[in-house]
């Protein structure tokens, strides 16, 4: 049984023209997933279709929290997301992905699997680098005690002589 089977859209049966559809991503979304960055979340898709007769544009758009490791102090926090993509899928002879935002499906397809695109999509709103957000004052929420052991690990910071020599010649003209 395909646990997934709730993000397909079977497109054969729609009209042309817009059609909105809502899928709610959980933890069981994530486990299907074998490899997930992410295992714990909740996430609101909203996908605005529009089909034509042999294209479909898919405008999706994302909301919600996931559960991501910190970067700098190895501790969770629930990251907030909020992201819009584009999706365009053409009917052909055979399944193809022309780019990243355009995919063809052969034409005896009656349903398209959203899943893989949710997933991908999901995990491209997350930042190259995932770091707890600061606080009000600008003061990172990281775990104190392990931002305390990295600066103890940090390498002392030392100054290329040739730079001294330059701020040397700087302060010497004023």
């Amino acid at each position: 049984m395909n646990r997934l089977k709730e993000y397909h859209i079977q497109f054969v049966a729609l009209e042309l023209g817009n059609h909105h559809f809502e899928f709610e991503v959980n933890d069981q979304f994530f486990e299907h997933f074998e490899f997930s960055q992410i295992q714990h979340g909740k996430v609101k898709v909203t996908v605005e279709l529009e089909k034509m007769e042999r294209m479909m544009v898919y405008n999706i758009n994302l909301t919600g929290e996931v559960l991501v490791t910190c970067d700098r102090c190895t501790n969770e926090f629930y990251y907030t997301l909020s992201d819009n993509e584009k999706l365009i899928v053409k009917l052909g002879s055979e399944y193809l992905e022309e780019s990243e935002d355009v995919v063809v499906i052969p034409d005896s397809e009656y349903k398209f699997d959203m899943s893989p695109y949710i997933y991908e999509f999901i995990h491209l709103a997350l930042p190259a680098r995932l770091l707890h957000p600061d606080d009000e004052d600008g003061n990172s929420t990281c775990d104190p005690d392990m931002l305390k052991r990295l600066q103890k690990l940090a390498p002392a910071e030392t100054i290329d002589p040739r730079w001294e020599a330059l701020k040397k010649l700087n302060t010497d003209t004023n």
